[in-house]
């Protein structure tokens, strides 16, 4: 499968509900966007484009099963939907389990290795601090603390001029 086959797959996954696809779509976005900016190669490129559209794969099942959408849970319960939702998809197993591992981890800030997951979190980031309506005084702390790259960095500033 495609990435756009799999972003259509994912919107209809997503039960028309538009604040779930509006979001992975702009995370998909400034995901995309950062990690061609880093250079990253094309296998990490697509991993890092399938993890930003199936990062919050979860929360239909979180608001059911816990009433919430809290990051642990979502990391609990990502992975093994993942990967039945990309079992179709004709994937390396290696990038499947990658996408996995992101999915499960993606509120996790510690002990962040590789590109794709940095990346993930902070394209996560810029799409969260407008839909939670975070000051510029949190967004710049966040910024300092766990942005690490210099595309990441420019696109936050220049949306949130902090």
């Amino acid at each position: 499968m495609t990435v756009s086959q799999i972003m259509r797959k994912m919107i209809e996954f997503s039960g028309r509900n538009l604040h779930d696809i509006n979001h992975f779509i702009k995370v998909w976005g400034y995901a995309k966007t950062i990690g061609e900016l880093e250079g990253l190669d094309e296998r990490t490129q697509k991993t890092l484009e399938i993890a930003a559209i199936t990062h919050d794969i979860a929360c239909p099942l979180c608001r059911v099963k816990y009433g919430n959408t809290e990051g642990k849970n979502q990391e609990k319960e990502g992975g093994p939907l993942v990967r039945e939702f990309l079992s179709d998809a004709a994937l390396d197993a290696d990038i499947v389990e990658r996408v996995a591992f992101l999915v499960a981890h993606h509120h996790t800030l510690e002990g962040i290795e590789g590109a794709d997951y940095q990346i993930l979190i902070e394209a996560d980031f810029i799409v969260n601090a407008d839909e939670m309506n975070a000051s510029k005084e949190q967004i710049a702390k966040f910024c300092e603390k766990n942005f690490r790259t210099a595309s990441g960095r420019a696109l936050l500033r220049a949306n949130y001029d902090f």
